[in-house]
């Protein structure tokens, strides 16, 4: 990276520092009660930090999708396999639906959740679950499968 570039994001880094402490006093003035139970000091203490979070967060979001992209077309063997693994991840997500259930959701003593209906609400939820246990059974088997590998190299 070069010096300047460097200069520019310390010195933004530094800012979101200042403006995050700024905040952070803000919350130590007022004390937690006082945020608590004022709806006017929380619009002047907490919904601003909420915004600059917010604002934050789509920022650095938006700067690693676009330098990921840009990446990827500088780099056509990082473009295939992020085409691969996306491809791979459409089909977990498949997998995911059809066996997916979408029947009305239970809480843990037998009544209905609100909301919990049978329909395409419930099978989003269920596919959503079941992706998450098949992507945690994949990562426990890629993590085991390093650990042995690497036991194996020593």
């Amino acid at each position: 990276m070069n010096n300047k570039l460097s200069k520019l994001l310390t010195i933004g880094v530094g800012l979101i520092g200042v403006v995050g402490f700024y905040f952070f006093i803000q919350i130590l003035y007022y004390g937690s009660d006082a945020i608590e139970n004022d709806a006017a000091v929380q619009a002047k203490t907490v919904a601003p930090f909420v915004t600059f979070a917010v604002a934050i967060l789509v920022i650095t979001g938006l700067i690693a999708i676009i330098a990921s992209l840009v990446n990827m077309v500088r780099n056509p063997e990082v473009l295939k396999k992020t085409l691969i693994g996306v491809g791979l991840f459409g089909l977990l997500l498949l997998g995911a639906y059809i066996m997916a259930d979408d029947g009305v959701i239970y809480d843990g003593v037998g009544k209905m959740l609100k909301d919990g209906e049978a329909g395409p609400t419930s099978k989003w939820v269920s596919t959503g679950i079941n992706l998450s246990a098949t992507l945690g059974v994949l990562g426990l088997i890629g993590f085991g499968a390093d650990f042995v590998k690497s036991f194996l190299k020593n």
